[in-house]
């Protein structure tokens, strides 16, 4: 269970306080669906080409993403517009932020490569609040000063060109898109259903 939204920090008159509040309200929001996650949703495809987490010998076409028994199917072209399933949204999810995380305060060692992916709803949930919770953890020992330092993250060229806080920007903005669309997977899977 994710710790309770820090209301206070909407008092706050910073920047870093306020793209805080928006990680914490928007991961407030979405762990509250995923919370009741079934492996039935977590799987469901929305059409058969979705892709989806699946055990490496069955990635098919596609690329793996992930260092153990269960694989992302990671498409070659970066604007691939096929669907996706709840799977794969929360593994695409754990990764972004699992190699961020590693690249600004870990090791800098392990990229998305490295990440263990899940094969049900409960296991899959808990590993992406796992590493929504320790990069919410880091970001708030960060001062505003820090925020704006630029190349604090080195998980991508990106990251490493620009002040800190628009990674932090780009990471709220995952965090939201993708949490949409996986509320909007799990509507249409109740009314499939």
């Amino acid at each position: 269970m994710p710790e309770p939204f820090d209301w206070d920090i909407l008092q706050r008159p910073s920047a870093m306080a306020m793209v805080r509040g928006q990680l914490g309200f928007s991961w407030m929001v979405l762990s509250g669906r995923l919370a009741a996650l079934t492996d039935e949703e977590y799987f469901w495809r929305p059409s058969s080409e979705a892709l989806t987490v699946v055990r490496r010998q069955y990635a098919g076409r596609f690329r793996s993403l992930g260092s153990g028994e269960w694989v992302a199917q990671w498409p070659d072209e970066p604007d691939h517009r096929g669907p996706r399933t709840i799977a794969w949204l929360i593994a695409h999810l754990t990764e972004t932020f699992f190699e961020r995380w590693e690249w600004t305060f870990g090791a800098s060692r392990q990229g998305r490569a490295d990440i263990t992916l899940h094969g049900n709803a409960q296991d899959a949930v808990a590993w992406l609040a796992h590493w929504v919770d320790a990069w919410s953890n880091s970001i708030a020992e960060l001062d505003e000063e820090q925020a704006m330092t630029v190349g604090l993250s080195q998980a991508t060229e990106l990251d490493a060109a620009e002040p800190f806080g628009h990674v932090v920007l780009r990471l709220n903005r995952e965090l939201i898109h993708h949490g949409s669309e996986i509320m909007t997977l799990q509507d249409l899977h109740a009314l499939a259903a």
